[in-house]
């Protein structure tokens, strides 16, 4: 019996199930614990808005939706039973799975297919173009997807890893390293910094934006739905509820921006609405709508053009042994491609 069918039954059971007060706990929903890899903003609006418009609850699950700290934290905390999916760029995930290699991670969809990393600096300051990175300091959380990624845009754009000083800084810290000139620069997704440092006074042409994919990283994925094999053996109903009810509130969302904007305020009281409608429309411009996924709909990686990251990974951290893409990735539990066309 799929979990859809058990919600029916439970529905339509009537009073029978008062009768039967175990029989209706059996046949419960089952709750799904979900991560975010950063704050909840206007980018991550679309898992908010698809909870409230009852998308997981029809796939036949209840979900929890949290944020996270930061891309490079994910694979440890799934790895620790922390939740149970959660989405997440690959690169770090890839790095996790070469150093681990008992690891059981894998990715079930994908959700952004370009990336939104890139490093920021001041319009004003002295770093016209990639080359002048080198031997600067780059301000970022330790786990930022970012600072993660930076070894293969640096490796791709030649620049030496060992001219760099880091300065590791909380999350909420990281932008006014830049406005206070205390750092040369930042790294994170651009969703995030470019408005945040708006937000505090460094609007858009006071920003030199370098994104990585518009510098040699234009085959990187941007953010895949990450959970382990333990959970997607014992829970494949689970997953594909996940699965289906995250690319429908993309969809929806993606046609909708306004109301998931309304969503994630309603859960998030503080939420400006003004500077995430901004962040969440830079979202679905830059990571979600792009040629790949009006050709092939949401959710799919294509096993060449992941080789390359794979390749590209393996060569910026010297890492051992990889995984294949069919390793890292199954399409198994995505929606019939007509359900993935972002219309």
């Amino acid at each position: 019996m799929t979990l859809r069918l058990t919600r029916r039954a439970a529905l339509g059971a009537g009073t029978g199930l008062l009768a039967a007060p175990h029989v209706a706990k059996a046949q419960a929903r089952p709750t799904v614990r979900f991560a975010y890899d950063w704050i909840l903003n206007g980018p991550y609006a679309f898992g908010i808005a698809g909870e409230r418009q009852g998308f997981f609850r029809e796939a036949g699950i209840d979900i929890t939706i949290q944020r996270g700290f930061g891309s490079a934290r994910i694979p440890l905390d799934m790895a620790a039973g922390t939740f149970d999916i959660a989405m997440c760029d690959p690169t770090p995930t890839l790095r996790f799975m070469s150093q681990n290699p008992n690891n059981d991670l894998i990715a079930v969809g994908l959700l952004w297919d370009q990336a939104p990393t890139a490093v920021t600096v001041r319009a004003d300051g002295p770093i016209n173009s990639i080359a002048d990175l080198a031997g600067k300091t780059l301000a970022a959380p330790e786990f930022d997807g970012g600072r993660q990624v930076f070894p293969a845009f640096a490796a791709v754009n030649n620049i030496p890893l060992s001219s760099i000083t880091w300065m590791s800084v909380a999350p909420e810290l990281r932008e006014t390293m830049l406005v206070q000139r205390r750092a040369d620069g930042i790294t994170g997704f651009v969703t995030s910094t470019a408005l945040s440092l708006r937000a505090l006074g460094m609007d858009l042409p006071a920003q030199r934006i370098f994104r990585y994919r518009e510098h040699g990283l234009d085959f990187f994925y941007g953010s895949v739905l990450l959970t382990t094999r333990r959970y997607m053996d014992a829970n494949p109903d689970a997953v594909r509820a996940v699965v289906h009810g995250m690319i429908r509130s993309l969809r929806w969302s993606f046609a909708n921006r306004p109301a998931a904007i309304q969503a994630l305020r309603a859960r998030e009281a503080l939420t400006d609405v003004a500077i995430e409608t901004i962040r969440q429309d830079m979202a679905m411009a830059e990571l979600v709508d792009s040629p790949n996924v009006r050709r092939l709909g949401l959710g799919v990686m294509e096993a060449p053009r992941f080789q390359r990251q794979i390749e590209a990974v393996k060569a910026a951290f010297s890492l051992g042994d990889m995984p294949t893409p069919d390793r890292f990735f199954t399409d198994r539990f995505l929606p019939p491609a007509a359900e993935r066309q972002l219309g």
